[in-house]
């Protein structure tokens, strides 16, 4: 699954609210990779495929309860409209949801690897449950937590898979190094001052000894998943029996001299913006 060298990667996005959009998404590194062209954001309005004069779009639950649940109708005919073309492998369709499994870094690198994605957000008390088996839809969640609407969710989703494509970021090593890019939690982060209300950034990461500061960042990584995500570390260990997880947290990719010119009061490091 990759995706061709003239097309960029598109997140297409329904829901009730578009005025939320851009948002977070038109600023920073994100909004100016979208101003370069390396992705596209593309936001529609569900009532636009409302058929009455009242544009509605949600009903009363069947059964009874309380609030109100959006159509499948409405919601299938703004998908229909909006299809990429696309098998769902290269370009799914998911709806932001408590229900879903969490996302995660995984999921994230193969969004990128994709096309695009289309998400649907819900709001009310969600979506009639036919419409996310007749159309393949996936439920992703950000955690165990409900929001108003899956606006923001749909936000922090396609945030982090931006990032991933390549020419987002500044610097390459930066989706290397960072927290689950090989199961672990990052390692902690040191900058100028060398010394800051007595405390002082650690001496290996001055020794410009690229081995030994990868072997400290790799240990760090490990301790601070073992104390603060038990359930991250169980997998990993697993992984590491196995063979199956990926190496190099800090490590054998090559180590620029910025990573330890900043504690040394060296050249400044680009900044990402």
């Amino acid at each position: 699954m990759s995706r061709a060298i003239d097309a960029a990667w598109t997140a297409r996005v329904l829901t009730l609210v578009p005025e939320m959009f851009p948002g977070p998404l038109g600023v920073s590194l994100v909004g100016r990779a979208a101003e370069r062209g390396l992705w596209r954001l593309e936001v529609a309005n569900l009532r636009d495929w409302a058929t009455d004069r009242h544009r509605t779009v949600d009903d009363t639950p069947a059964g009874g309860g309380a609030g109100m649940v959006m159509r499948a109708d409405v919601a299938a005919a703004a998908l229909d409209g909006m299809a990429s073309g696309w098998p769902v492998d290269d370009w799914p369709v998911i709806y932001p949801s408590p229900r879903g499994p969490r996302l995660d870094q995984a999921r994230v690198r193969r969004l990128a690897a994709g096309r695009g994605v289309t998400l649907l957000c819900g709001r009310f008390e969600g979506i009639d449950e036919r419409l996310l088996a007749a159309r393949q839809v996936e439920e992703v969640s950000l955690g165990d937590f409900v929001m108003t609407g899956g606006e923001i969710a749909a936000m922090a989703l396609i945030d982090a898979t931006v990032r991933l494509i390549p020419r987002v970021l500044g610097n390459s090593e930066s989706t290397v190094e960072e927290s689950f890019a090989a199961g672990l939690l990052e390692h902690p982060q040191y900058t100028r001052p060398p010394e800051w209300e007595g405390l002082k950034v650690p001496e290996v990461l001055l020794s410009g000894h690229h081995g030994r500061i990868a072997a400290w960042r790799r240990s760090e990584a490990e301790r601070l998943t073992k104390e603060r995500r038990p359930d991250l570390w169980r997998a990993y260990v697993a992984g590491e029996t196995s063979g199956a997880t990926d190496k190099d947290p800090a490590g054998e990719a090559e180590l620029s001299d910025a990573h330890t010119s900043a504690g040394k009061g060296g050249p400044e490091k680009d900044e990402c913006r």
